[in-house]
């Protein structure tokens, strides 16, 4: 018996993970998506879903930064939660998502197969974005996982 409530508060300490990395993945990304309206590249981001509506593309960011946000907890949640573990884990995870969204990913699904990998001008601001999506989705997931 005391297994199966074991493996619950397992479950219920993920799901609350997901939950609040999810949620600190928002606010992540409403600073990051700021950014990108400024830098005129939501449009782009409307492609992925068939549009050029800079509305639309802010609405698939976040869409976008709450899942990343939801891995974020999945993994941050076993880590010690201190301002110093959410900087850096965040960065790195921004600098990961940069490669896996921005550098592979994207290019692939708008049809721009010979953009992979490719570093430019754009792709080192869209780098920076995503450090500092990172580091406020981290930063925000420490108060999140405590009060959720």
């Amino acid at each position: 018996m005391s297994t199966a409530v074991s493996t619950q508060a397992q479950n219920r300490s993920l799901v609350k993970s997901i939950v609040a990395g999810a949620i600190a993945g928002l606010g992540g990304g409403v600073i990051f998506g700021m950014m990108m309206a400024m830098m005129g590249m939501l449009p782009m981001v409307a492609m992925l879903a068939g549009s050029q509506d800079p509305m639309i593309g802010f609405v698939v960011h976040m869409a976008i930064s709450a899942a990343i946000g939801g891995v974020y907890g999945l993994v941050a949640g076993r880590l010690s939660q201190n301002a110093l573990t959410g900087v850096i884990a965040g960065a790195v995870n921004g600098v990961i998502w940069w490669v896996l969204g921005a550098l592979v990913a994207m290019p692939l699904m708008l049809g721009m197969s010979n953009m992979v990998l490719q570093i430019s001008g754009a792709q080192w601001m869209s780098l920076v974005g995503h450090i500092i999506y990172g580091i406020v989705t981290g930063l925000l997931f420490i108060p999140l996982s405590k009060r959720i």
